[in-house]
Formats: C-alpha cells, structure tokens, sequence
C-alpha cells in the first residue's frame, strides 16, 4: 500500500530535522467574534431587567431651586478707591475698556451715626460715574467698627437684575 505524505510546504522543517508546529486552526477572527457575543449576552442580560419606558412612571422632576435674593458677584476686573493724588472716579472709569456687560458696584461701609453721609456719598458716586452710574448696584453697609465712611468702586462681568 503506498502511503500518501501530506506535501511539504517551506518553512514545515526547522534545524535540526525539527517539524514546524502548525498554528490552532482558531485565529483572532474567531476569537473576537466570540468576546463580542459574550458582550452582547451580557449587554442583552442587563437590558432585560430595565423597565420599559412606556409602562414606567415617570419620576417627579427635581424641585426647581429657591430663588436667591443676592445677585451674582464674579471677581472685580478693576478696584477704584478715593486715595490722595489717585483719579476721580469719572476719570478712572473713562480710562477703563468699554464693555456692555461689565457691571458697576459701588460699596459704602459705613459707622452707624454717619448714615446720611454715606447716602449722599453714594448718590454722587452714582452722578459722578455717568453712563456707567446709571446701572451700577449700590451696596450701603452699616459697619459697628468702622471709623470713617470707606467708598469702593468695582467693575465686573457680574449678573445684574434679571
């Protein structure tokens, strides 16, 4: 009986008279294949056990959040104090950049025995400030420890009244 040998392709024999081992007959296509139909299994498990959209209740929507009363104060872009030999405050707003958005706070600290002064401080800051005055937010403090009036002018991008 002749005996049939399978043919020899290059690479089957090695050094030394060593026989090639051929590769699993199972590649990485097969192998991909089969992790994605684990995932699908277990991504078709977990969908499963979710309730159905159109029988299930919808959930109340969360409580809108109390309105606040305080404004939205961001950091200041520039500071302006009364100080000797500094710019008035028209001057010093002059020389600020032009910008719709920027909002004008002027702050007044003052002691409790010097409210009327304060007030009349903050109308003229406001008169003095022009264009930019006539949408500032005026905060008027009353301060226990205070020793003077202290006047304060801050330009930013804060969230005016609505």
């Amino acid at each position: 009986m002749i005996q049939l040998r399978p043919a020899e392709r290059p690479g089957d024999r090695l050094r030394g008279g060593a026989v090639f081992v051929p590769r699993s007959p199972v590649g990485w296509q097969t192998m991909l294949a089969d992790l994605s139909l684990i995932l699908f299994m277990v991504t078709a498990a977990a969908m499963a056990d979710v309730p159905d959209r159109k029988t299930a209740p919808r959930p109340a929507p969360p409580p809108a959040p109390p309105a606040s009363a305080a404004p939205a104060i961001s950091e200041p872009l520039a500071i302006w104090r009364p100080a000797p030999g500094g710019p008035p405050l028209a001057r010093w707003l002059a020389e600020q950049q032009a910008d719709s958005r920027q909002l004008l706070s002027i702050t007044l600290r003052y002691p409790p025995a010097a409210q009327a002064e304060a007030l009349r401080l903050a109308a003229q800051m406001a008169a003095a400030a022009g264009g930019k005055g006539a949408r500032a937010r005026i905060v008027i403090e009353p301060v226990a420890s205070a020793s003077g009036i202290e006047a304060l002018a801050a330009l930013a991008y804060d969230k005016g009244p609505a």
